[in-house]
């Protein structure tokens, strides 16, 4: 029942009054059920074939009034009352369905919005810690089965109000025969829990192989070109061959669990019914009127008692992706890095950027930091370049410059105010950023720009595109911003692709921009088209890169050297590479030793 209730409160949260509304719809369909069931004892009666002795059943009083009315008057009566009460009971009983399906699938859509909501709005270090795939897992895969629970709630209450108002009938017809009946059916209760439990441990296995499932396909496609080129085909394969194979053994132990549940409801109600007829005649002494009556509402009513039993067991199976999706959803909720406000304005950097004894470390238990003692200064529409060695802190560093992390340790301050989370999407607002691996959505050059100004006219776009030296290349494309430019822009070459995304981010106008290694996997023409668009640039808005390879920075207004966490360095490009005695001199005499 505890599965129940946390599904109940989960979308009283949802639906409100009109969960309460369906309950009472469920209420009167009940009561109409048993006003049909009711009828039944004048029926028998009027027809002669048993010598119907009502005295006995407590109700029967309520038809005394027909006993003088003829025959041929009462039965036309009788049957078209029946018969109205039927089709209000099913037109009563289509609306409920109907609802149940609105807040079936707005509660699935209300489920959606949320969880992803929260992602959305959680913290940099929440994603570090996560792997994507189990992101999407629950995205797409446990946040529709957990909404399928609500439908089972939903039906679960409407058969057990059905079945509350049936025995509350069977008792005024026939108290002691009914609790015998109900004792009989509570020791089978008991005995089914097993079906309850092994339905859980079912349904959380289900999670664990959907998350194994999504995981294995998501790397997989990611690294398909890996897998191509270096034959991996077969393994994939017999891999994908055991994880369905897996979920197919799971699947049919699922419809095994059902139906032999199933069967033991249908095997127990026949030696209940049985057992229950023999003891009605040979102990209780039941009149052949009563023992019909009793019989035709316990027909009625043990279906819906396996069909409750039923809804447990799905209940109990889609529980643990239910909990999973209500585990991510308290996860993002304590993550939480803003509340977002349409109303707040794009941060205007007028003067500076400043890190003061600034300290960072992924993990608080480790003893060792990942940025240590940093102290810096970044002019307002200048060009500082971050350079370093592989695993220096250079994008560490340049994430809390963009509030993605906070310092364990000193501040980050903007013209003189600290970054908080009160005033970080404030930044992101006037922010552009530009990363190694430049992203784009499978349709046009068009709607890829569009997305961060979803208003541009085609002067802003191509105003864009000729910063970024991508105007030349974009007018060639067979048509030109309404081209289609594959999955990922793969259909464009890399310089292309960034040059494409750096025109997107200078779209948004910003007053920062931020490159993060954007030219290190270019050749040597593309990476001279970035150049110039950064050229272009200086001076209109405040510009940090992420530099590996060091002749994109020439020209930078200031470099900052970092070493295993520390600033090590801090100058001109040309000052910095004439003291020979320095890490960024070692750095730029490597790089000249590797080129061509």
């Amino acid at each position: 029942m505890k599965q129940i209730m946390f599904f109940l409160k989960q979308i009283h949260s949802f639906a409100g009054r009109v969960l309460y509304v369906n309950l009472a719809a469920m209420m009167a369909i009940g009561l109409l059920e048993g006003v049909a069931v009711l009828l039944l004892i004048p029926l028998i009666g009027l027809t002669g074939i048993i010598d119907f002795d009502s005295s006995s059943i407590p109700l029967a009083g309520i038809f005394s009034f027909m006993d003088d009315v003829p025959v041929h008057i009462s039965l036309p009566v009788i049957l078209s009352v029946f018969v109205i009460l039927a089709i209000t009971q099913n037109l009563l009983y289509q609306k409920i369905t109907i609802r149940n399906t609105i807040i079936q699938q707005g509660f699935l859509r209300h489920l959606r919005n949320k969880t992803y909501n929260g992602i959305l709005h959680s913290k940099w270090h929440f994603f570090i810690n996560k792997r994507k795939s189990d992101l999407v897992n629950i995205l797409t895969s446990e946040v529709v089965r957990a909404s399928s629970g609500t439908q089972s709630v939903l039906q679960f209450m409407s058969s057990l109000i059905t079945t509350m108002i049936q025995i509350v009938l069977a008792l005024l017809l026939a108290p002691t025969i009914t609790i015998f009946i109900l004792l009989c059916g509570g020791v089978l209760v008991l005995f089914n829990r097993k079906f309850l439990k092994r339905s859980l441990e079912l349904g959380m296995r289900n999670y664990e192989l959907g998350k194994r499932y999504i995981g294995g396909i998501t790397d997989q496609i990611n690294g398909i070109k890996d897998i191509k080129s270096n034959s991996l085909e077969r393994s994939r394969l017999d891999w994908y061959a055991d994880i369905t194979h897996e979920m197919q053994r799971e699947q049919v132990e699922y419809m095994k669990l059902r139906t032999t549940s199933q069967v033991y409801y249908k095997a127990a109600s026949a030696i209940l019914i049985a057992a229950f007829i023999y003891i009605a005649l040979m102990m209780f002494n039941a009149q052949l009127a009563q023992l019909m009556l009793i019989i035709v509402i316990f027909s009625r009513l043990w279906p819906r008692v396996a069909g409750i039993q039923a809804s447990l067991e799905q209940i109990a199976t889609v529980l643990p992706a239910f909990k999973a999706v209500q585990a991510l959803q308290q996860e993002c909720r304590v993550q939480e890095e803003f509340v977002e406000n349409q109303q707040i304005d794009p941060m205007q950097l007028n003067h500076q950027i400043e890190c003061k004894g600034v300290y960072f470390r992924y993990n608080q238990q480790e003893p060792d930091y990942t940025l240590e003692n940093v102290d810096f200064t970044v002019p307002a529409y200048k060009m500082t370049a971050f350079v370093g060695r592989s695993g220096a802190g250079k994008s560490t560093l340049v994430d809390l410059l963009m509030g993605l992390n906070h310092p364990e340790k000193g501040e980050v301050l903007l013209d003189g105010k600290v970054l908080t989370k009160q005033n970080v999407l404030s930044l992101r607002r006037a922010m552009s950023y530009v990363p190694q691996d430049p992203f784009l959505f499978n349709t046009t050059v068009r709607e890829n720009l569009q997305l961060v100004k979803p208003d541009a006219t085609d002067e802003d776009l191509w105003e864009a595109l000729q910063f970024a030296s991508a105007d030349s290349f974009v007018e060639k494309l067979p048509q030109g911003l309404d081209t289609l430019i594959g999955d990922r822009g793969i259909k464009l070459s890399g310089g292309e692709r960034q040059r494409v995304v750096l025109a997107r981010a200078i779209l948004r106008k910003p007053s920062i921009l931020v490159l993060d290694e954007a030219t290190s996997s270019l050749d040597t023409e593309s990476e001279a088209h970035i150049q110039e668009a950064l050229e272009r640039l200086k001076g209109k808005m405040t510009i940090l890169v992420i530099a590996h390879r060091l002749s994109t920075i020439r020209n930078s207004d200031q470099v900052i050297v970092l070493d295993e966490g520390k600033i090590v360095q801090k100058g001109g490009f040309k000052q910095l590479a004439q003291d020979k005695s320095k890490v960024f001199n070692h750095l730029l005499k490597k790089q000249v030793e590797i080129a061509p």
